[in-house]
């Protein structure tokens, strides 16, 4: 396209909203730009009608692809193996869209029952209004997974390590039965992250993301990512995903998204094109920036995590204050042959404590809030993987919608504290804790 030196007289208004650029220009930056731009220049109108009608790749209006956003999709869908990610304003988003697509109105979800509190909201609270019904499971029981599956089911739901108490999910076990019933499996890998464990060499079908943890790793902006793994056929069973197999209005009612896209994702070009096109949850091009610029240290900030964790988790487990560690690299833990296996290159930085309770929650309350008061270093936050050291309770905040059975079948009580590791020295963080159990 001409820019404004090619108007013969260009007025002081024209220069000053054109002058000096040229869409489609190419600047050879070694780091991926930030396009913060709205919509994208066409070539001509037939240009403009291919890309509308999805008959050409490209980019149209931010709200469903950005080219920094797609840097970060193609880069997270390279480190899980995947053939193709979506990249959306928050990791709540990404699990919300990723089960509406697969779920369908008045579909069947099997979840396991340690999930991340603001997740159960979602299965609990949000999905029945679109007809959707969740069955939770203890995601240790395979008889509980198999004898949950309706004709209704279309989707697994678990986390590769679970939030808050670390459970190493059996990836391979619950595929294995998900793939059984005819469905996939999704988990969310945010503890985990790409570098701890891959859950595609597992079994796993699709991985979320909330990349506002590890993946940006500073606690700067909000962020989460889709990414199919490739690994699960929707044609086989082409009645239970409408959506993929029968004639798409977004394609002007010619193919299917599975036809359109074969080779490719019909599940992304699905989420991009209907659910992330018309509900918005859209990653900004400066987030997704800030996001790329915390996922080129990834490997090397977990296994810091990783490795303060690990001597935390050692330290504590011999506290008097402490009656309990739940951490997979402790050979006590439940889940510690698990994690040999599955998180081969470390474990991981988020688990949980358990203090000497009082045998009441209200005291309970009073002695984990009395714990907090005196923590220098570590941070009162709800956020996980960032660069400070972290401490919840999980009770009180994140979970604090759960029932009180809910929270006792989560492995959840009034005296949980949940710490999310830093980078930090880790002797500073033993001291800081130390300091602060000695007043209770």
């Amino acid at each position: 396209m001409s820019d404004a030196a090619d108007c013969p007289t260009p007025s002081f208004a024209t220069v000053q909203v054109q002058a000096g650029f040229t869409a489609s220009a190419p600047v050879p930056a070694a780091v991926p730009p930030i396009y913060q731009s709205n919509a994208f220049e066409f070539e001509s109108l037939s240009h403009a009608r291919d890309l509308f009608a999805h008959r050409r790749d490209g980019d149209v209006y931010s709200r469903t692809a950005n080219p920094t956003v797609a840097v970060l999709e193609q880069r997270v869908a390279a480190l899980e193996g995947g053939i193709a990610a979506v990249a959306l304003a928050s990791g709540q988003a990404a699990v919300a869209l990723t089960l509406l697509a697969l779920a369908g109105r008045g579909g069947h979800i099997v979840a396991a029952r340690q999930l991340y509190g603001g997740t159960v909201d979602l299965l609990e609270d949000t999905l029945p209004d679109w007809g959707i019904e969740t069955t939770f499971v203890d995601q240790d029981d395979v008889d509980g997974w198999r004898d949950a599956v309706r004709e209704s089911t279309r989707v697994f739901l678990a986390e590769t390590v679970a939030n808050p108490i670390a459970q190493v999910l059996d990836v391979r076990r619950i595929a294995d039965i998900a793939h059984a019933a005819g469905v996939p499996l999704v988990v969310d890998n945010t503890v985990a992250t790409p570098y701890l464990q891959r859950p595609k060499e597992f079994g796993a079908d699709v991985a979320v993301h909330s990349a506002t943890k590890f993946i940006g790793g500073h606690g700067a902006v909000l962020g989460g990512v889709i990414v199919d793994l490739g690994t699960f056929d929707f044609t086989a069973a082409p009645e239970r995903w409408p959506a993929l197999s029968a004639p798409s209005r977004r394609l002007g009612g010619q193919a299917s998204l599975a036809d359109h896209f074969a080779g490719g994702s019909p599940l992304i070009a699905l989420i991009k094109a209907k659910y992330l096109h018309d509900l918005g949850p859209t990653l900004s091009a400066s987030s997704a920036f800030q996001l790329l610029q915390g996922l080129e240290t990834l490997d090397l900030r977990m296994q810091r995590h990783s490795a303060s964790a690990q001597l935390i988790a050692e330290h504590l487990r011999s506290h008097p204050a402490v009656a309990a560690v739940h951490h997979p690299g402790l050979p006590t833990s439940p889940w510690h042959a698990a994690s040999r296996t599955y998180l081969s290159r470390g474990v991981p930085s988020v688990f949980s404590i358990e203090l000497r309770s009082a045998g009441d929650p209200a005291a309970d309350f009073d002695r984990v809030e009395r714990f907090i008061s005196g923590l220098r270093v570590l941070r009162l936050l709800a956020n996980i993987g960032d660069a400070r050291s972290i401490v919840t309770h999980p009770a009180s905040m994140t979970h604090s919608h759960l029932s009180p059975v809910q929270l006792r079948e989560a492995g959840i009580s009034s005296a949980t504290v949940r710490l999310s590791i830093g980078l930090e020295d880790p002797a500073d963080l033993i001291a800081d804790l130390d300091r602060a159990l000695a007043a209770v």
